[in-house]
């Protein structure tokens, strides 16, 4: 993969505040916090040959630099968030967990309040999924208070992942935490329109009822994936899937669809996994694979 030395710092680095604008429709990456993924296990298939063409992609401890956070759709002043990060708590690196490093977040109201956007001004909550990295905000008190910031908000989450929300007690979503949002919980079908050219579409497999959610605006449109991808080098092989993924087949099976469809003309794609790449597009390559391209 042929990148400049501007792009490799960037595979490997914390994300920031980015935004992009489609047609009347602003969209801003809004971090809350950072993961460190353990190559070997989050991406079981991937070998120590095939970490070693791709150097870009590890920091200097060769691990994923995942960020997490949320997305920010305004359109007029009305304004949708796609997943609330991990909210005020940090977990330090535990050596026998194959998975995951230093996990931290924290940060996401204060970037919102620096685009501008008060949360109390957000209508609507839009979750891919049921686990805690995307659901922080959604059961933390905002400082100084005793309730979420968005308890005001309606939350849309897929039908079928809200009715299986028993599944995401062992990743830490337990009864007790989602009971703080459940009586504002929307359950989302498949190609609803949750949001003024914002429509949900079932894209199972990393849990059982993960969303994406597609946004348009002019002529152009946005898919945020979620976690059908983690990583950019996934868009090259994404036949390499999570370690935690519900079913592994069917992720993988999902991403090749999604990887075509982030190559088609005026799409964009979102990873909120991406380091600091979240926004780009697929680009094909000569051997038919492809390599995900940053926008900004």
């Amino acid at each position: 993969m042929a990148t400049t030395a501007f792009d490799r710092a960037r595979l490997s680095s914390a994300p920031q505040i980015r935004s992009l604008t489609l047609g009347d429709v602003t969209i801003s990456y809004v971090p809350d916090g950072v993961v460190r993924l353990k190559p070997y296990g989050w991406l079981p298939a991937a070998t120590a040959a095939d970490w070693a063409a791709y150097p870009d992609h590890l920091d200097d401890d060769g691990l994923l630099v995942a960020g997490i956070g949320g997305l920010l759709v305004e359109r007029g002043d009305r304004a949708l968030l796609i997943d609330t990060g991990f909210g005020p708590e940090s977990y330090p690196d535990d050596p026998a967990n194959p998975f995951l490093g230093r996990v931290y977040g924290g940060a996401l109201l204060d970037g919102l309040r620096r685009l501008g956007r008060e949360p109390h001004r957000i209508e609507a909550v839009a979750i891919t999924h049921l686990h805690t990295d995307h659901l922080g905000w959604a059961w933390s008190a905002a400082p100084g208070t005793g309730a979420p910031p968005f308890a005001h908000a309606t939350h849309f989450v897929a039908a079928p992942e809200w009715e299986r929300r028993d599944l995401a007690a062992e990743g830490g979503a337990t009864e007790e935490r989602l009971a703080a949002f459940a009586s504002r919980v929307h359950p989302a079908e498949d190609g609803e329109e949750i949001f003024p050219g914002v429509r949900a579409s079932f894209a199972a497999g990393h849990t059982i009822g993960h969303t994406t959610y597609t946004i348009t605006g002019g002529d152009r449109r946005l898919i945020a994936f979620g976690d059908a991808l983690h990583a950019p080098v996934q868009v090259t092989h994404p036949e390499w899937s999570c370690g935690i993924d519900h079913d592994p087949a069917e992720s993988a099976e999902h991403r090749r669809r999604l990887v075509e469809e982030l190559s088609r003309p005026g799409t964009i794609g979102y990873g909120g996994h991406f380091a600091d790449v979240v926004f780009g597009r697929a680009e094909r390559r000569p051997d038919g694979r492809f390599t995900w391209v940053p926008v900004d």
